[in-house]
């Protein structure tokens, strides 16, 4: 897959057409055989560029639809990562919405074992190109030389939580904030040509907070489901069932297990930012995501750690422009 973005999409920039200039002289006869083969060629490339721009604009969409954080954080990427960035944010999120997109277990599986195939496929040298929109990480892959061993660590780390069962412990969480975000963010940092200990130890803190925050974000939804997915240690800690979170209670014992979960989060956060100073500016377009995960821990202080307060609905309105602003200033 290549990607080639359209006017529609603005801030994605495309490549310029090369232009040739014709000989001096050429005869009627010469022209029209110049013509007919340019004309052929133009049909191939017209059909393959087709494909491509098919495939594409799926990736654009799907994140678009289903990541819109990340989204805008992939067009704030430098160009020549850009498109690796929205095409490894669409393999996660293709991952992430097998679990709640199918009726059965086994069927999850399968899908599973076709992306681990997907991908043993894609770093074949002799794998056949397909026009499916699900290869639209080919290029990044061969663009980059990004590990495969990342990609696979998040496909089986998908294939456990198949599970269905809630986190037994705050470290279990962890550990699989670890082996799925923050393996998405080394190979950002691949995408970006970065190769630092020190960003990797951020990236490995970025994104522990992401998973916790994305598990603390998920509880309504879940919650309406009659699915809970928090630290079973952490809720037992302070008395809360899970029937407290099913039913959507607000009461003290609930808010302090918000509380401790998103403390956590923070402490990550902090970690992070603590190798800043040996981190490259270079890695910043990869922890951009820093300002949502700080958006919503901010809100859900303010609403005193009650997970299910409607304020936690609503977009922040400036969330773009804070983005912008340290994508600027090229900080985490």
């Amino acid at each position: 897959m290549a990607f080639s973005v359209g006017a529609r999409h603005g801030i994605l920039a495309s490549k310029g057409w090369l232009f040739h200039a014709l000989p001096g002289t050429l005869s009627p006869h010469k022209i029209a055989i110049q013509r007919s083969a340019e004309i052929q060629a133009l049909r191939g490339s017209s059909h393959s560029n087709t494909d491509s721009q098919h495939n594409e604009a799926y990736c654009i969409d799907l994140v678009r639809k289903r990541d819109y954080d990340g989204f805008v954080c992939s067009l704030l990427s430098p160009e020549v990562s850009r498109r690796s960035s929205l095409a490894l944010r669409a393999f996660n999120v293709e991952l992430a919405q097998v679990k709640d997109s199918v009726s059965q277990k086994t069927i999850g599986l399968m899908r599973m074992q076709f992306w681990k195939a997907t991908i043993e496929e894609i770093y074949r040298d002799d794998a056949p190109y397909s026009r499916s929109p699900r290869s639209c990480g080919r290029l990044a892959v061969k663009q980059h030389g990004l590990t495969k061993r990342w990609l696979l660590r998040i496909i089986t780390e998908r294939e456990k939580d198949m599970e269905d069962r809630a986190y037994r412990n705050l470290q279990e969480l962890e550990a699989y904030s670890e082996n799925t975000q923050s393996s998405l963010l080394y190979l950002l940092l691949e995408s970006l040509g970065v190769k630092n200990v020190h960003a990797d130890h951020a990236a490995s803190h970025i994104g522990k907070a992401q998973g916790i925050v994305t598990c603390l974000r998920a509880v309504p939804y879940h919650s309406s489901r009659r699915k809970v997915y928090l630290p079973m240690d952490v809720c037992m800690l302070h008395g809360a069932s899970q029937e407290d979170f099913i039913r959507g209670s607000r009461e003290q014992n609930v808010r302090d297990v918000i509380y401790d979960i998103a403390s956590q989060a923070h402490v990550h956060l902090e970690h992070a930012r603590s190798f800043s100073k040996n981190v490259p500016a270079s890695a910043a377009p990869a922890f951009l995501q820093t300002v949502v995960l700080e958006d919503y821990l901010q809100k859900v202080r303010r609403a005193d750690f009650d997970v299910f307060h409607p304020s936690l609905r609503n977009r922040n309105p400036v969330l773009a422009f804070q983005l912008y602003l340290r994508s600027w200033k090229k900080t985490y």
